[in-house]
């Protein structure tokens, strides 16, 4: 399974109501002119539609309880995880931390991991049909 960034809004037609399925691989294809690996189907592909970060907006207080003294919790965004624009959510994860105390500003290489393994899956799986989907085929693999 190959999972990945979205790195941008996902048009409609490659996903729910407007397409009768998710489809990943026309995303990658017209994003990054990625094509479907032999063998490879839309159920193996999956998207962090727009980036990882995005997750973190569904569980915000995780974030806010992981920065600590300081933490902007009203930098979060209004709009829904998945149609925040990727410069959005880095903007307002910047914004939120700059003042924190306990730990530097937020950034990928120091805090994206430690924050994926923290946050609330149900949270991420109910702001995100696309991470629903992600999970959702996790389980049908699962042994």
């Amino acid at each position: 399974m190959l999972l990945v960034d979205s790195e941008e809004p996902l048009k409609a037609q490659h996903q729910p109501p407007h397409s009768p399925a998710f489809r990943p691989w026309s995303h990658l294809s017209d994003q990054a002119g990625w094509s479907v690996p032999a063998q490879a189907t839309d159920q193996d592909a999956h998207l962090m539609a727009q980036c990882m970060e995005s997750w973190f907006l569904a569980d915000w207080n995780t974030v806010a309880a992981f920065f600590g003294h300081g933490f902007k919790a009203q930098a979060k965004p209004a709009s829904t995880c998945e149609s925040t624009s990727k410069a959005i959510v880095y903007a307002a994860l910047q914004s939120a931390t700059a003042s924190c105390r306990t730990k530097l500003p937020y950034g990928k290489g120091a805090h994206s991991f430690k924050l994926l393994g923290l946050i609330d899956p149900n949270s991420v799986e109910q702001s995100s049909p696309w991470a629903k989907r992600f999970l959702d085929e996790l389980r049908k693999r699962k042994p």
